[in-house]
């Protein structure tokens, strides 16, 4: 593996546990796709990491216990706010 994948792996990884960040969020900041951040920590870092793996992982797995709230409160921003732009 090329050193600078291995370094954004890190990265990536280090943002994301430090940002409490979805890897949508971290996709955006370090301007890659989501695909790509999924891959760095989720197969990459296991081999280059582990102990960093684990942690990210902790992180990603409470994001993911919370994605169904989020999409539930964007949903509802978006109906209040075309409520408001009618008055």
């Amino acid at each position: 593996m090329k050193d600078y994948i291995a370094q954004r792996a890190a990265e990536l990884a280090h943002y994301i546990i430090n940002n409490n960040a979805t890897v949508r969020k971290a996709a955006g900041v370090y301007n890659v796709s989501k695909s790509t951040v999924h891959k760095d920590v989720h197969e990459r870092l296991k081999t280059i990491n582990p102990a960093l793996f684990r942690d990210v992982q902790k992180v990603l797995e409470v994001n993911k216990a919370q994605r169904h709230l989020r999409g539930g409160m964007a949903t509802r921003e978006k109906y209040l706010k075309k409520k408001s732009e009618r008055r």
